[in-house]
Parts: C-alpha cells; sequence; structure tokens
C-alpha cells in the first residue's frame, strides 16, 4: 500500500508545468487600512490598468505556449480588486480560458461596491465559475473601521445579484476587528448565511506592520483583537456555519457540498502553480522552474539539490504593464530541498480536515527519515493537535502556529 501512496503523490514532485495559475491584479479604488498585499489606490479611467490586463493576458498565452499550463486545472485572479478591472476583468478571464482548456474552475475576487450586473453577465460569458466577494463585515461601522468602500446594504444586494447570476459565490468574512461585538458578529454570520452562498472563509484580522491600522494602534495589544477573542469568534462562526449545512474543509473555509475552492486546496496538497502579476506567487517542481528559467533566462540557475523553487514577481504594475514576454520579467526566489519541501506539504497539509494525504506522509518518511516524522506525527497526536488519523483537532485549529511550527521544524532536524 506505501509504494501505491507514493505513486499517487509522485506526479506532483515532479511535474513540468504548473496545475494552478493565479494571477494578481495590484489595483484599488482605495487601499483599506488593514490590507499589506501589493496593491495601489489608482484612478478607474488610469491607462494603466487597462495595459496591466492586456500584458497579463500576454504573459498567459506565452505561459501556455511554452507548456507551462500543461494540464492546468485552476485559476484564480485575485488582488487587490480584480473587479476594480470592469470589462477589462471579463477580457482576461476570456485570454486565460483561451490559453488554458482544462481548467475546470476560475475564480475572481470581487469587492461588492464593483461588481455590477454588467461585469457578472460578461465573467459569466467569458467562462468564470466562481466569485469570491470581499464582505468582510455587515456592520456599516465596522466596514468604515477597517476602510471599506461598500457599505453593508451594498454587500448584500450584490452577493444577492452573484448568487442569482448561477456563478458559485464564497464571502470573505473577517472577524476580530474595531467595533465587533458577539452580537455584530452573528448578525453578520446570520445575514451572509442567509444569501445563499455556497462557500464562506473567515479569518482573524491580522494587524500587519507599517499599515495605517498598526499605525493607528502603536505599540497597543488592542483587546478587540486579542488571541481569546480571536478563538471565541473563530469557535462561534464554526458553530454558526456548519448549524447552516456548510462543512469545514480547511482552517478558515467551509462550503457546501461540491462547493469546496480547488484553487485553495491546491496551495495546501503540493500542487504546482504558476504566479503572474505584481507581488504574485508562485510554487514550481524542479522540472516546471527548468521550463520557466528557459522562457525567462534572468532566473538563476539552481542548486543542485533543489526540489522545488518558491518564486514571487517583482516589478512595479506599469513594468508588468510594458512586459512583452516572460523574459521581461523577474523574480525572487527561494530554493528547497526535498527534504524541506516534503516539510513543508505536511506543515500546510495539516490545514485540512481530511487529514495528511498517506501518500505525501509516505514521501515525508522518505525525504526527511521515518523515526523523524514518525516521531513528530506522535507527539503530535500525544499532545492533541492532531487525532489519529492525522487531521487537526479543536486543539490543533485554535493553536495552529504551534503545529504548523512543529512539523516545519522537521527541515532542519538533524
Amino acid at each position: 500500500m506505501a509504494g501505491a501512496e507514493r505513486l499517487a503523490w509522485e506526479p506532483r514532485l515532479h511535474a513540468a508545468s504548473a496545475h494552478a495559475l493565479y494571477l494578481h491584479i495590484p489595483f484599488c479604488k482605495r487601499k483599506c487600512a488593514y490590507c499589506d498585499f501589493p496593491s495601489w489606490a489608482t484612478p478607474a479611467r488610469d491607462a494603466s490598468l487597462r495595459a496591466y490586463a492586456r500584458s497579463l493576458g500576454r504573459l498567459v498565452a506565452q505561459a501556455a505556449d511554452d507548456g507551462l499550463l500543461e494540464g492546468c486545472e485552476t485559476a484564480y485572479i485575485g488582488g487587490g480588486t480584480p473587479t476594480y478591472l470592469g470589462e477589462g476583468l471579463a477580457s482576461l478571464v476570456g485570454r486565460v480560458r483561451e490559453a488554458a482548456s482544462d481548467v475546470a474552475e476560475l475564480t475572481c475576487e470581487a469587492n461588492p461596491d464593483s461588481l455590477t450586473d454588467a461585469l457578472l453577465s460578461g465573467l459569466v460569458a467569458a467562462g468564470a465559475t466562481r466569485v469570491s466577494i470581499g464582505v468582510q463585515s455587515l456592520s456599516d461601522a465596522e466596514l468604515a473601521e477597517l476602510g471599506r468602500v461598500h457599505d453593508a446594504a451594498c454587500a448584500r444586494e450584490r452577493v444577492a445579484a452573484a448568487v442569482a447570476s448561477g456563478l458559485d459565490v464564497s464571502c470573505d468574512l473577517m472577524c476580530a476587528i474595531p467595533r465587533q461585538t458577539d452580537t455584530t458578529w452573528a448578525d453578520t454570520l446570520a445575514g451572509a448565511l442567509g444569501l445563499g452562498v455556497g462557500h464562506l472563509s473567515v479569518y482573524p484580522l491580522a494587524i500587519e506592520e507599517g499599515t495605517p491600522l498598526a499605525r493607528s494602534v502603536g505599540d497597543d495589544d488592542p483587546a478587540w483583537n486579542a488571541s481569546d477573542v480571536q478563538a471565541d469568534r473563530m469557535e462561534q462562526a464554526c458553530a454558526a456555519i456548519e448549524a447552516h449545512g456548510l462543512a469545514r474543509y480547511e482552517v478558515a473555509s467551509y462550503a457546501l457540498p461540491g462547493k469546496r475552492c480547488r484553487h485553495n486546496i491546491a496551495y495546501w496538497t503540493g500542487v504546482p502553480y504558476l504566479g503572474l502579476g505584481t507581488g504574485a506567487a508562485g510554487m514550481l517542481a524542479a522540472e516546471g522552474y527548468a521550463r520557466l528559467r528557459a522562457a525567462c533566462p534572468r532566473l538563476p540557475e539552481p542548486p543542485r539539490d533543489m526540489a522545488r523553487a518558491r518564486l514571487t514577481m517583482e516589478g512595479m504594475p506599469a513594468e508588468v504593464g510594458a512586459a512583452r514576454s516572460l523574459a521581461d520579467l523577474a523574480f525572487s526566489c527561494e530554493f528547497l530541498t526535498a527534504r524541506e519541501a516534503a516539510a513543508e506539504d505536511l506543515m500546510l497539509g495539516a490545514r485540512l480536515t481530511c487529514g495528511l494525504d498517506p501518500g505525501l506522509v509516505a514521501h515525508a518518511r522518505e525525504a526527511i527519515g521515518a523515526d523523524a516524522v514518525d516521531g513528530t506525527l506522535a507527539s503530535l497526536v500525544r499532545d492533541g493537535y492532531l487525532d489519529d488519523a492525522l487531521a487537526p483537532t479543536q486543539r490543533g485549529w485554535l493553536l495552529g502556529n504551534e503545529l504548523y511550527g512543529r512539523l516545519w521544524d522537521l527541515a532542519s532536524r538533524a
């Protein structure tokens, strides 16, 4: 059985292409107070938006021509605010469809204020299958504190329109935020669930250094974002969402049957993905990196023991918008050995309710060492972070940093 499990995991370890595609749109109407993503407030009529979208379309087409998207099954256009592109987003979806015909799930992130009826129709016609809408809260006071452009009424109306369009719809909600109480959080959860969405992602707010929110709180640890508040709100969300029929499948995500986000699951299961756009992250096996390097000679030669490359695309939006081919792009790179990649996959796989894949565990025992892997997993079960099926327990969900850290430690343990 172990041999069969290793064979089941093997293809992703040596894939010569990306099986998932991420495109980053770095434009917004206004930067949110908590956001540290690579994005910039940009006038809607700025020509750079159109130039950037056209350039991404060219780059995707070349990636496909160079074999980098063979077998690509999912695509995700995130940001920033992809819907801020307007009809340019639908055109970009069409270019992805032309380049990667095997894509079964194609998601666009959306903000309520820019998700118009015309754009919804355009996305459906172009071949999008899913939208992920950044609702965050259904309290106007909380939305104002976060610096969101939309209000609660707009969010409700636009989510309902998206559901009616026939697209699969997900909502992002945020807890442990300024002015939030148990009651307003319950109201946000109930309101979102009542709109008929098939997927919810729920996150505690992270106060990121350098953001306006971080500057406003200074060195204080605000009570509304305390670790026990975060844990309580996440437990409150779990109870409310699962009572509505959505099942948790990942630390922060819930879905109705058949509505799980395949693209997000790819990130947690060692599937190679290509990221294009300012600040976009990618992960390729050694074989896939060699293929990308043939198209982009500026990439560095990898070390001989490299098993995986993690890449972040560099360059400001204007530079990306001016790019004529992959050869014009610059990436920062991190190279992982087989041991480090296996430890990383264990860490990421521990985010899923299904537990660690047997094929991954079998591979990790070979790449890292059976004694080290078995000892760490046994200790995590004994300490209550994993159950006997190697799935996270409630303690594992609430103390995820400890769980993930102990698995990542396998990357360097002698």
